[in-house]
This record gives structure tokens, sequence and C-alpha cells, in this order.
């Protein structure tokens, strides 16, 4: 399953260091807009205990955690939606995720420009978000120019149910209202939707990037704004230092562990954000166990049985059979897979289980 999250922001908000802290790759950071021109990708390991629980207790040859992309995209300006800075190129690269990241910048410092030229989070965000809208806007009344004829004068149903789509999209963008917002599409309307990939449409979360004095306090006066921009739209809000997790991202597990508790911090920002933007992909995790390998497999909320089978082989899906789950917490507390049985607590499901995060699960199947 391969999902992204794209990072994006105007130039120099730290958007570029974030990725460096994120994949512990070293791409371009320079303090200049456009440092970064193509979009870089970078896989990211989701940190969980319960993986290093299971290896401890099987031992296994081999341990795979659950992973997910991040797309650091070029910063945007005011115009992009009209060409300005990288313009459609930045565009069509940010259509291409699953959820977006928007970096905030949050901190003063004479020493780095800002595109703007002064620090106003309301601002910057404002001008993304509108830009973003203004994309999304040009593909909607293009659309409904082509598609406005057919829907009044053929009245075939699929015409007029993506007219109809449209035209709620239409009437909410012109009010500068991103479609995520939007809260009375139908089913069919959104699936009729996401042919076009509206860009805001896409799920959000907000990293308010403030200076290494203030990731203690957790908060500063340009953050308090940020989280009241991002209440009205009910969009989470992260604060960290991207200066400081690119440090941090250097270090030993065990010397980062120490540095932040010595901080009184109990998980990094990075941490925080990683399982945010798991979260807020609609991403949950099943394991699967023994002493070859126990690896975390990622799938979205609501799959069954049978498709998370797939997810590990074509094979498996086709001649599934059962599935044989036990919890995490059950196999934890108990401390063996035996006691679990003994317990009772071990179940035989069909190829419809919808599946919970924290399954382990061994796919019966027969090809």
């Amino acid at each position: 399953m391969s999902l992204k999250a794209g990072i994006v922001g105007l130039p120099n908000v730290g958007k570029s260091t974030l990725f460096n802290a994120i994949t512990k790759k070293h791409i371009l950071a320079a303090n200049y807009p456009f440092a970064t021109i193509d979009p870089n990708v970078g896989v990211v390991t989701v940190p969980d205990s319960r993986l290093e629980f299971l290896t401890n207790l099987y031992v296994p040859k081999n341990t795979v955690p659950t992973t997910f992309e991040f797309t650091d995209i070029a910063g945007l300006v005011k115009g992009a939606s009209k060409g300005e800075g990288l313009g459609n190129k930045f565009l069509s690269h940010i259509r291409e995720v699953d959820a977006i990241v928007e970096v905030v910048r949050c901190f003063d410092d004479e020493n780095i420009i800002h595109v703007s030229g002064s620090i106003n989070p309301i601002s910057d965000m404002d001008i993304i978000n509108v830009e973003l809208i203004l994309a999304d806007l040009e593909i909607v009344d293009n659309r409904i120019e082509k598609i406005g004829k057919k829907a009044a004068t053929s009245k075939e149903k699929e015409a007029v149910l993506e007219y109809h789509a449209l035209s709620k999209c239409k009437s909410a963008l012109e009010k500068n209202i991103p479609l995520r917002q939007v809260e009375d599409f139908t089913e069919e309307e959104l699936l009729t939707l996401k042919n076009f990939n509206f860009i805001t449409l896409k799920p959000i979360i907000y990293v308010a990037n403030v200076s290494e004095d203030d990731v203690v306090l957790g908060e500063n006066e340009y953050t308090k704004q940020v989280s009241e921009y991002a209440s009205k739209e009910h969009a989470g809000v992260i604060v960290m230092c991207a200066k400081m997790e690119s440090e941090l991202s250097e270090l030993e597990e065990t010397d980062k562990k120490n540095f932040l508790s010595e901080l009184g911090i109990s998980y990094s920002g990075l941490d925080k954000l990683i399982f945010a933007t798991y979260d807020l992909l609609g991403l949950q995790t099943f394991f699967t166990v023994g002493k070859d390998e126990c690896r975390a497999w990622t799938f979205r909320k609501g799959t069954i049985a049978k498709k998370a089978a797939g997810l590990i082989h074509s094979d498996i899906e086709r001649g599934f059979i059962k599935a044989e789950i036990m919890k995490y917490n059950d196999l934890e507390e108990l401390g063996d897979e035996k006691k679990v049985q003994e317990a009772g607590k071990l179940h035989l499901e069909g190829k419809d289980y919808i599946m919970q995060d924290g399954d382990i699960v061994y796919f019966r199947f027969n090809v």
C-alpha cells in the first residue's frame, strides 16, 4: 500500500529541514526560495512499541515495521495558480499525494529570509490555501462548462450527478471554503469527485515550526494563531522545531530519548507528526508474527480480512479460507499464544471480518 503525505508551505518555512529529519536524507535546504525543485520522496517508519514487544517475544530472524511516504514539495508563492513561482509544477505534484502537511513559520530569525518580508502565520496560511482553492476552482469551471449542456439535454444519470457535485464544489470554492469542509456531499458524489484529484478535498494537518527556545513551552503567539485558524476547519496542529528534529535524527535512539527526557518531552515532534499523519490518512496496523519474521502491515480503516490478506500476497487473498486472529492487548497481558488460546481469545474470522488496529493474524488459504 503506497500512500503519500505531501509537505507544503511557503519558501523558507522549514519544509526541507523537516523532510531531512523525517527521512534522514540530506537534500538541499538552502536559505533562498525554490531550493527544492523536484519533489523528494522518503519512506518513513512508524514508531510502534507493539512491534518491539512482539520482536522480544518471538525473537525472529527479521523485523519489518510499517511505513508510508512523505513528499517534500517545492515552496509555493502567491500567484501559483496563475503560474507564479513554480506554478503548475507545484500543483501537479501536490495533486499526487493523499494528505497535506502544511508547514507554517512560527519563529523569528532575521538571518532567514521570509518570502513576504515579515512573519505572519495567518497571511502565510491564507496565501497557500487560497492558491489551492483557485487551482481547484479552475478545474471545476472548465469541467462544468463541458458537462453542463450534456447534463441539461441528455439527462444521463452520471452527467447529472457529476454536474450537481461540481456545482456544490463551485459554490464552496467561490466562498473560499476548501472542499474537505463541505459536509453535504453524498457517497456517490464523493466517488465522482475522486476522479478529479482535487487538492482541497485532501485531509490536512498543520505543522507550526517554532524556535528551539519555544519548543519546550509548546506554543507562542504565532502558534496560537495557527491553532485558532486550524480549529475552524477541524484540522490538527503539531508544534515542533524542525531544526531540532533534524539534529535529533542524527542521534542514536538511546541518546535521543535521553535528550528528550532532559527537556521533559515524552515524544519528539517528529514522532507526533508521524502518528498524526498516519491517523489522518485513515491508516491502522495489523501484525504477522513468527520465528522467521515479525511484521507490521498498514491497512485502511474498514478493510475486510480477505483484502488485508491481499496486502501480503495476492495468492493469499485468492485462496482465503479463514483468519486466525488474536488481539495484541490479550497477547501482551497473557504473555504467549498458548495462554491466549486457553483463555478462549483466539478467534477464527471469515473473509468479511473488519480488521482492527492491533490484530495479530495468521491467514489460512489454499491455492
